[in-house]
């Protein structure tokens, strides 16, 4: 041949050719033939020896660029609901490149840590610059695991800190992580059995279980919630700037004023009220709401709109908040503070004298809030004692709002929303971040009065975008399903009380129900059964109504600093008033049933991940009373045992069935009950109890109790009826060691 190639056009031309890469291919293109295939062969090695090619059997490749198969590592998902992957094995200069996962009709569901291989396409995205279509899938995502390592002379071992595992899992050596012994750590499953336990690999040192910052820690790690942003995101979120004017609607004259608790640091909507000066509605009120504009802020494929889709919601815990924002959003840009302008969307709502809306309308506008009170604040003050604060607001501000809120009463008793009275918890920790008291939250009518604007405001979100015909995310709450309205049936019955029969199940006949048990020693159990009777809300774009508040549309509108529904919402709300370009796009309103089933799982997983973290704040501070007797509720029966709620602190333990007395007991499935075999004795949901408590583990959250009395009556609890605790086992240990760790810790510090 006249001319041999040069090495940057045999590199050009492997890169444009992945799939043709072995030296007859290349050899062929080049028309290099005879003694010149000597040649190509040592300079291919000299390419390979220079890092520019890697070699995969007898097939040279670039090494910065994927050939038509690979093995891939799913690693995210987008802000579109896609996944996207990586190669397993990438050994390229720079970082690993972005493959959009595009599954086709039959393909399993993948998740985050699954293997595949995967047929790959170029994209000519920038950001994504592949495709993958699926072939097979090769393995499945670890299975992570958080819990106490505990050192031993070949490796050691991990005891999670899940109370619903009695597992133990095998780590060796090489695998530790340099773990310490009692150390908390995160951990993945791999392999096979070694010893007959599972084994693991430490992939986080999450440092000594017994300091308080580590309860929360735990619950974070342990239902995967995203806790750190990125690098990306926080540099888009510290670019953002202040929003002026421009052709947005001026509503800072309003007095807009915020009621939050106080240490709240994201400040999501204002109110205010005046009365309706049209003569044709007479004794009738104007009410304002203004949220947040985050859209502005937060605009579709964006770092930071990926990021906050990742989290869905976000999570707090006593110590502390995982937001879905960066803080200078968040607590800054976002927020309402007082004294400051802020961009927002607005509705205006008309209302007559008995709270019935006239019309409504939204706008984008900027507004300044002329103060930021606590409930507690804006109650005293228009209970009559203001503070400095909420003086200045009083008349023009608090006062019309109460007013209006009156009528809106009105309205709201005609409609027969679901009125749940179930108190909430309140864990109140030391600087150090150990629980000092538990108590419970008062509920003002501040509180109800922002509650029933904010509905009113989430109906009128639902209705103008069902007006303008625009895709959104609907809040769903279906009706009780025919299972659980049986066992609600059954168990008022057995209290005395009733609930009609052979109809179908209202809000109103469900009120009627709470009114009637309200103020009596069953009051809490009916509370918690209707509760327990509902069906889980949540987020979908086709419209099933709200059964609990008894709408027939409803959608979030009023949270989006802190939930992704209400940013979609915001979203279509712009685009259908035409406010700007940053409204929702079309390629959002076609995922819209994706991105209700992700943003439904965050919100649960943030549930979960909350109330464990309560569970084990509870447990510690209960684990000095270990030996102590308490009353409380039965609030569950299971099979297994019972389930009781102690009166003081909320904190819920079980009652082995094994320590239920001498007799054995029958477990009824249907009315969930417990009957002993020679005393007929019933145990069921809503029985006062006495209880001694056993165990308190304050790693897991787990409380175990004896029961000495049952509905004033006493239980023998051992074989010659005195107060006897059986030798743990199994279990049971498992929880008694880790709990032993944290004590010991504590000791020694």
């Amino acid at each position: 041949m006249k001319h041999f190639p040069s090495k940057e056009a045999i590199l050009d031309w492997i890169k444009d050719h992945p799939s043709q890469t072995n030296k007859r291919d290349i050899a062929r293109a080049f028309g290099i033939k005879g003694q010149a295939r000597v040649e190509l062969k040592r300079v291919l090695r000299e390419l390979y020896a220079e890092g520019h090619l890697s070699k995969d059997r007898k097939a040279y490749r670039d090494k910065n660029g994927l050939s038509n198969v690979e093995m891939l590592h799913v690693t995210a998902q987008d802000g579109d609901g896609d996944l996207i992957a990586e190669p397993l094995n990438w050994k390229g200069d720079d970082a690993a490149p972005k493959v959009l996962y595009v599954p086709k009709k039959g393909d399993p569901a993948l998740s985050i840590g699954d293997r595949i291989l995967c047929r790959i396409e170029k994209t000519g995205d920038a950001h994504v610059p592949f495709e993958g279509r699926l072939i097979r899938r090769i393995g499945r995502g670890a299975e992570k695991i958080v819990g106490v390592f505990r050192q031993s002379d070949y490796g050691g071992r991990i005891l999670p800190i899940d109370k619903k595992s009695d597992r133990e899992y095998q780590v060796d050596p090489a695998n530790r992580g340099g773990a310490r012994d009692g150390e908390l750590v995160e951990a993945e499953m791999f392999g096979g059995r070694s010893k007959g336990l599972n084994r693991a690999k430490v992939i986080a040192r999450l440092g000594d279980p017994s300091e308080a910052k580590s309860v929360s820690l735990i619950a974070i790690h342990q239902h995967g919630i995203p806790d750190h942003f990125p690098d990306e995101v926080l540099e888009e979120a510290a670019a953002a700037k202040p929003v002026t004017l421009g052709k947005r609607e001026d509503l800072r004259d309003l007095p807009l004023f915020t009621i939050d608790p106080p240490d709240a640091r994201d400040r999501d909507d204002a109110i205010c009220a005046m009365p309706d000066e049209n003569p044709k509605n007479q004794g009738g009120h104007i009410v304002w709401v203004a949220i947040a504009d985050v859209a502005h802020y937060v605009q579709p494929g964006t770092a930071l709109d990926r990021e906050a889709y990742k989290r869905g919601n976000s999570s707090y815990f006593p110590d502390r908040v995982v937001p879905m924002l960066p803080d200078a959003l968040s607590g800054d840009l976002c927020s309402l503070h007082g004294g400051v302008e802020r961009p927002c969307l607005a509705l205006r709502v008309v209302l007559d004298a008995n709270g019935q809306k006239i019309s409504h309308r939204f706008t984008r506008g900027l507004m300044r809030s002329p103060a930021a009170l606590s409930y507690l604040q804006a109650q005293q003050a228009v209970d009559g004692a203001p503070d400095e604060a909420s003086a200045s607001i009083l008349e023009n501000g608090i006062k019309p709002l109460w007013a209006a809120y009156a009528a809106a009463k009105k309205a709201r008793a005609i409609r027969q929303p679901l009125h749940l009275d179930l108190p909430e918890r309140k864990i109140i920790l030391s600087d150090a971040g150990e629980v000092t008291s538990v108590s419970f939250r008062d509920r003002f009518d501040a509180h109800k009065l922002v509650e029933e604007f904010m509905v009113m405001a989430n109906v009128c979100a639902a209705e103008t975008l069902e007006q303008f015909k625009s895709d959104l995310l609907y809040r769903v709450h279906e009706d009780p399903n025919p299972e659980k309205q049986k066992a609600l049936q059954e168990t008022v019955q057995s209290v005395g009380l009733v609930l009609a029969k052979g109809q179908r199940l209202t809000t109103a006949n469900l009120n009627r129900l709470l009114d009637s048990a309200a103020g009596g020693e069953h009051a809490e159990m009916i509370n918690m059964t209707v509760l327990r009777s509902m069906t889980q809300a949540y987020y979908a774009p086709q419209n099933m109504g709200h059964f609990g508040l008894h709408l027939k549309r409803y959608a979030h509108f009023t949270s989006p600093i802190r939930r992704y529904a209400d940013l979609i919402v915001h979203r279509a709300l712009i685009a259908a008033h035409g406010w700007g370009d940053d409204g929702i796009t079309p390629l959002e309103a076609e995922n819209l049933e994706q991105t209700g089933e992700h943003i439904s799982q965050t919100e649960r997983r943030s549930m979960l991940a909350e109330r464990d973290t309560t569970d084990r704040y509870l447990s510690a501070f209960l684990s000095e009373q270990v030996g102590a007797d308490f009353s409380g509720v039965v609030s569950g029966v299971a099979r297994f045992g019972i389930f009781v709620k102690l009166d003081d602190t909320g904190a819920d333990g079980l009652i082995p069935v094994s320590r239920l007395g001498r007799e054995y007991f029958t477990y009824n499935e249907d009315n969930r009950t417990l009957t002993g075999e020679h005393s007929k004795r019933v145990l069921r949901s809503g029985l006062r109890a006495k209880v001694c408590l056993t165990e308190a583990d304050p790693l897991t959250g787990g409380l175990m109790f004896e029961l000495l009395e049952i509905d004033g009556k006493p239980l023998p609890s051992g074989p010659k009826g005195g107060r006897k605790f059986s030798k743990p086992r199994g279990k049971a240990r498992a929880k008694i060691q880790r709990s032993r760790i944290v004590k010991k810790k504590k000791r020694s510090t």
